[in-house]
């Protein structure tokens, strides 16, 4: 048997620590004050003790400046006991776990004073007592200890279980006044978030941000007990940068009807996460925020309708083959002109305009010569209103350069009946 025994820097950290801990192995316990992993069955899968130490205890983000205490020894007794010598600052004993004092063994503790005036001080000394006469005198629960400590008897603890969804509310340090004052404990919910997603191997798309008011009524006014906020993302992410970045966006435009006590962070909606693609060459790999971050942080910034891209639609005229939409909600490919049709121009107007016609020739910026044969254009008229009867030209003048125009033909004649007679042309769009 191997076992860990990890002593978190502050209280709050037991939770995300454990969470840790179950992506190395499943039985995981909070005892005490430390929280025991007993990870020989998959010492192999992580290299070893070494590599498994190395993994659990590296890139923790639950605590930037510091990592927790830990020791590790053939029973949870024993690496507990070593683990409370450490923090006592007291040098391991030359046999473990004989040497091991009893004040470090938690059932033996009420008994200390009594075992120490019989000269009983370590767990070998305890070992060595009559068992008889130990459990009448302490009770069978210091000899089970006993032998558990020294591997007689099996350990069996409560495991910890991962929660099904993440929940998670703490207790701001002053009153918050204003909305990115929340941030600070902001952050660090967020990075239990990112160690729960983790060991459920769970992207975020959307998540709650809930604050507890502290007064019930302000000038008069009865205010609600809790104010939220919702954060989506395009994908399912586990990126803690980017949604520290969201949060903050959301939290710079929040306002606070009162001072907040209390910040509560849950997870709305997670998807399963396949992690993150990459390509082996280095020139794909580039460094940077990722489009679909950006364009999430800059909907936020600057307004969702303030930030959009044109999306395909399946229609014949040129104007209506695209329509802009919100990009943080748009799912279609950005529009592709080229795709469509290898004439059609770069620029679109954004009204068709009105070409002078002299002597059946349209002018802009000169008489305008054809160089391609007629497009023909007959749509719309299962919407009701005039259907659009086109012919498209691409065309060029001295002035102008190269133009994209149509002629548009009257309804209910046909090319003979209007020979003769000026079209009206328009001009929709140009070549850069």
């Amino acid at each position: 048997m191997y076992w860990i025994a990890l002593s978190p820097t502050h209280d709050d950290d037991f939770t995300p620590w454990g969470w840790r801990a179950l992506q190395f192995t499943p039985r995981v316990a909070r005892v005490d004050e430390a929280i025991l992993l007993e990870a020989s069955a998959s010492l192999k899968l992580w290299g070893g003790r070494k590599g498994l130490r190395a993994r659990l205890l590296a890139d923790t983000g639950v605590e930037p400046a510091t990592a927790p205490d830990w020791a590790h020894g053939k029973t949870a007794r024993t690496a507990l006991g070593l683990l409370r010598l450490q923090r006592r600052g007291e040098a391991a004993p030359a046999k473990v776990p004989e040497g091991l004092p009893l004040d470090v063994l938690t059932e033996a503790v009420p008994h200390v004073p009594v075992l120490e005036r019989i000269g009983c001080r370590t767990w070998g000394d305890l070992q060595a007592l009559p068992r008889p006469g130990v459990a009448r005198r302490f009770g069978d629960a210091l000899l089970d200890a006993i032998d558990c400590a020294f591997g007689a008897k099996p350990e069996i603890y409560p495991w910890l279980q991962l929660p099904e969804d993440f929940d998670m509310n703490v207790e701001l340090m002053s009153l918050a006044t204003t909305a990115p004052e929340l941030m600070w404990s902001a952050q660090r919910l967020l990075t239990h978030l990112q160690v729960w997603l983790q060991a459920r191997n769970r992207g975020v798309v959307a998540l709650e941000l809930e604050w507890t008011l502290d007064l019930r009524r302000l000038n008069g006014v009865k205010l609600p007990p809790c104010e939220q906020m919702v954060v989506r993302t395009a994908q399912p992410t586990q990126d803690i940068t980017h949604l520290r970045r969201l949060v903050s966006e959301h939290l710079s435009r929040a306002n606070l009807s009162a001072p907040a006590s209390y910040l509560r962070l849950r997870s709305l909606e997670t998807m399963p996460f396949g992690g993150i693609s990459k390509s082996l060459l280095p020139e794909d790999n580039v460094k940077g925020e990722r489009l679909h971050q950006l364009i999430e942080r800059l909907s936020v910034r600057l307004g969702e309708d303030n930030v959009v891209v044109p999306v395909p639609q399946a229609d014949h005229r040129a104007e209506a083959m695209q329509q802009w939409k919100a990009a943080r909600h748009a799912t279609a490919t950005p529009f592709d002109a080229a795709a469509c049709d290898p004439i059609y121009p770069t620029w679109l107007l954004r009204e068709p305009l009105r070409l002078p016609v002299k002597q059946h020739v349209p002018h802009f910026g000169g008489p305008l010569r054809r160089l391609t044969r007629l497009h023909r254009v007959e749509t719309a008229w299962w919407t009701g209103d005039a259907s659009a009867l086109r012919d498209y030209f691409v065309a060029k003048s001295e002035a102008a350069g190269f133009v994209w125009i149509y002629r548009e033909r009257p309804q209910q004649l046909s090319d003979s009946e209007t020979s003769g007679k000026d079209y009206r042309w328009f001009l929709q769009g140009l070549y850069a």
